[in-house]
């Protein structure tokens, strides 16, 4: 599949029964969809606050802080599902969409930071995300469409991020050490730099296609 595509994010999930009955039932309950764009940021305010507390030595935080995560990503499937398939997108839509990503992707890599002892690392991993959605959006302002390719976009960031935190749970609890979250950034600041390496060199070709018709 063409990693440059027009408008939303391809996701298999969108399509499963349970998305689509959790989504429909949030339209009924007349819930907007911007509402739930800024929970978003909630849940990640909420793992920022988890992930620093299991630096503190308190591991089973780690736990709540993946659950979070994954709260950040049910948001950011259902705001796009009530807006577009309920039929209640507003004009505000596409700034709650995008505007929330930013913060909350640096909320959780920096808190994974501080929950691994290395907010050094946490900010490298946080600025490669930046990088990632910069270049979509680049992609997108000079006419080539939403780049969503990977190979480490923001359902892989957050995947390495949850599944570091439960494993780092029992590592934290048996050992008392934070190598899962650790490998984890490297993964999400190495991959995302690579992510944006290629969305930036597919952006560079088609502009100079174009240039060259």
């Amino acid at each position: 599949m063409d990693p440059v595509t027009e408008g939303r994010r391809p996701l298999a999930v969108r399509g499963t029964g349970w998305a689509q009955a959790a989504a429909r039932r949030l339209t009924a309950r007349g819930v907007a969809p911007d509402t739930i764009s800024k929970a978003s940021l909630v849940f990640a305010a909420a793992a920022f606050a988890c992930f620093w507390a299991a630096g503190q030595g308190v591991w089973p935080f780690l736990l709540v802080g993946a659950a979070c995560v994954q709260g950040r990503l049910l948001c950011n499937l259902f705001d796009g599902m009530v807006a577009v398939e309920g039929g209640r997108g507003g004009p505000e839509g596409p700034f709650w969409n995008e505007v929330p990503d930013r913060p909350a992707d640096l909320l959780i890599l920096t808190g994974a930071g501080l929950a691994c002892g290395s907010l050094a690392l946490g900010l490298a991993a946080g600025g490669a995300a930046l990088m990632t959605a910069y270049l979509r959006a680049m992609s997108v302002a000079l006419g080539r469409g939403e780049d969503f390719g990977g190979p480490f976009a923001k359902q892989q960031r957050m995947a390495a991020v949850t599944v570091a935190a439960l494993i780092g749970a029992a590592e934290a609890a048996i050992w008392g050490t934070a190598w899962a979250m650790t490998a984890a950034l490297w993964l999400v600041t190495l991959g995302g730099a690579l992510t944006a390496w290629l969305r930036g060199r597919r952006l560079l070709s088609a502009l100079a296609a174009n240039r060259a018709e």
